[in-house]
């Protein structure tokens, strides 16, 4: 039968007119309500005297305060600092050609120090995890994470005072959930989002702060809202869903955004344009986005069904690990995988296991990605931390009693006791159910799309993992690239397309990861010809330019460097380009063009 989307949309009036913005104030998602201002307004005089301390006001029941941070000659042309109103919180202060923007200090992602990030033209870029948010509203315009900077007023006197009016709510929460406006019941168009991670989460959200009041629904296999995927690999506790949710329950009723957890896509009639999903309901739409990511790789090899086998893709698989290794260090556990997925399973679990064992067919860890060199104090970080290695080999077979795994053997021979194997050798494209739709894919199941995220079907667009899509780092090269930021980035591109803002793609992939506490990060793409390392990676301090044949440096890679990864991916975005020559004389002086 088909779903009868014709929800009821009678709202308290005393609450919301329709059609208009509403401004929310959620208790687990900060406030709403921060604006751009223009950052050079004269301030008015006023009987207290800021010098004094700050001016604490109530408008229309929202707290404010209001106090001269600096003089104008503290910031030099683009610098930015961090200062205090009062005993009442911090801002960002930012002084770019002349003039000066207020933000929150922090990167609403994982709360890194912007005032360590990469500064740009108009915004700036999170060290860690390359976040960027723009100088005049506080908008989120790359990712990951999902909240805007709150933004503040700005007013510079004649006497030189800089003087900052901020929102105490603001100041507290550092985090701004954008507007949306409220659906309405005269509007036919339907949107369907297939995919409940972070693509599609981003993508609902961004039609409904980008004006859409057509109706939207979002269909998620997991039987859980849209969270946190990054820390799947990386939780060495149990935790609660909800910790990791992206937004409560609350947040996608007063959307208007229709959530169906649980439910799977089974097919798509494009001509009809219908999704037929796993409970029998069938959804009508008038543009259509899959994003419904990838599936790990489970090699075929005899004894693979045993239980205690897990793969590492989702909350559940995270909670299953943790339960069945508990926590009397009685576990010999084995990860298959080298790259990035295995390593984070080894080092946050290690010190749960008894013994912890990973395989691969590579020389070093992280050896195709950063060579032998790098891979190799990569290894002695590992086994300085109780972590062994067998190197070019794999698994060929997984012996059990009783249905239970109990080792596993190796293409060489070896047998390896093993509780417990983890695996994490890659991912394969879940767009199954879409092979008879018509809509265009590579023989590997990915999805070619346009620089818009449009499939060769009209409204069909496509994004995340499984969007074989231009990359404007790699000269608008297609790629498939599988990683949160560029997922959620998709999510909003594609959400503005539906809504025919046309907004090509310029996508700068960046990757990180954190493996006994040290931070590596990468920004750029392409296979590289050669490679210079700067730094000391026996320390595993270093930067590393990665170069291809003509000597341009196509990717930059670090551990502990911050935040020469982030300045890198600034600069890519940009359109800009640096060479092995630009190298010669100062490894780092390419940052000072950036902004």
């Amino acid at each position: 039968m088909f779903i009868n989307r014709c929800r009821s949309t009678t709202i308290t009036a005393l609450r919301f007119t329709q059609g208009l913005v509403v401004n929310r104030q959620l208790r687990k998602m900060g406030n709403s309500e921060s604006r751009s201002y223009s950052p050079n307004q004269q301030c008015s005089s006023s009987k207290n005297d800021p010098r004094h301390g700050t001016i604490s006001r109530t408008d229309s029941q929202v707290e404010y305060v209001e106090a001269i941070v600096c003089q104008s000659t503290d910031l030099k042309e683009n610098e930015m600092k961090v200062f205090d109103i009062a005993d009442h919180g911090k801002v960002l202060l930012v002084k770019q050609k002349g003039e000066f923007s207020a933000v929150g200090p922090k990167c609403t992602h994982y709360g890194a120090p912007l005032n360590t990030g990469a500064l740009g033209d108009g915004r700036v870029r999170c060290p860690w995890h390359g976040a960027c948010f723009n100088l005049k509203t506080g908008d989120i315009e790359d990712f990951p994470g999902f909240d805007s900077l709150p933004c503040h007023q700005v007013t510079v006197t004649d006497k030189g005072d800089v003087k900052v009016r901020a929102k105490l709510a603001d100041l507290k929460s550092n985090k701004r959930v954008k507007d949306i406006v409220i659906a309405s019941p005269c509007d036919n168009s339907t949107v369907v989002v297939v995919g409940g991670g972070p693509s599609g989460a981003t993508c609902v959200e961004t039609l409904r702060s980008e004006g859409f009041k057509g109706r939207i629904t979002l269909v998620c296999k997991e039987k859980y809202l849209p969270y946190d995927r990054v820390k799947v690999s990386k939780i060495g506790t149990a935790t609660d869903i909800e910790k990791l949710q992206a937004r409560n329950q609350q947040y996608y009723e007063e959307a208007n955004i229709e959530v169906l957890k649980g439910v799977e896509a089974m097919k798509v009639n494009t001509e009809e344009r219908i999704v037929e999903l796993s409970d029998g309901n069938k959804l009508t739409y008038s543009a259509l986005y899959l994003a419904t990511g990838s599936k790990p790789r489970v090699p075929v090899i005899p004894g693979i069904e045993l239980s205690n086998i897990f793969t590492v893709r989702n909350f559940d698989d995270a909670m299953n690990i943790l339960n069945q290794l508990g926590s009397d260090k009685e576990k010999d556990v084995v990860v298959l995988g080298l790259s990035f997925i295995g390593l984070e399973v080894a080092s946050s679990c290690v010190s749960k296991a008894k013994s912890m064992t990973v395989i691969g067919k590579d020389t070093a860890p992280l050896g195709q990605i950063f060579g032998t060199d790098i891979g190799k104090s990569l290894q002695t970080l590992f086994e300085n931390n109780n972590v062994k290695f067998h190197f070019q080999t794999t698994v060929v077979k997984c012996n059990g009693e009783n249905g239970v795994l109990k080792s596993v053997e190796l293409e060489n021979g070896e047998i390896l006791p093993a509780d417990m194997l983890v695996l994490g050798i890659g991912t394969t494209y879940y767009t199954d159910f879409i092979k008879d739709s018509g809509i265009n894919l590579l023989p590997n199941g990915a999805v070619i799309v346009n620089d818009k995220l449009e499939t060769n079907i009209k409204n069909v667009y496509a994004g995340g993992d499984i969007a074989h899509a231009p990359v404007f780092a790699n000269n608008n090269d297609h790629m498939s690239i599988g990683h949160i930021g560029l997922s959620q980035y998709h999510g909003l591109v594609a959400a503005k397309n539906i809504l025919k803002r046309e907004t090509p793609l310029h996508t700068v992939p960046y990757f990180w990861t954190m493996l006994f506490g040290k931070s590596i990060r990468y920004a750029g793409c392409g296979r590289p010809a050669s490679s210079l390392i700067e730094g000391n990676v026996a320390e595993l301090k270093f930067v590393i330019f990665f170069f291809d044949k003509s000597d341009k440096v196509i990717s930059v890679a670090s551990c502990m460097r911050d935040p020469v990864v982030s300045q890198f991916a600034e600069l890519l975005h940009q359109g800009k380009s640096i060479y092995k020559k630009d190298l010669e004389s100062d490894f780092f002086a390419w940052t000072t063009t950036i902004n």
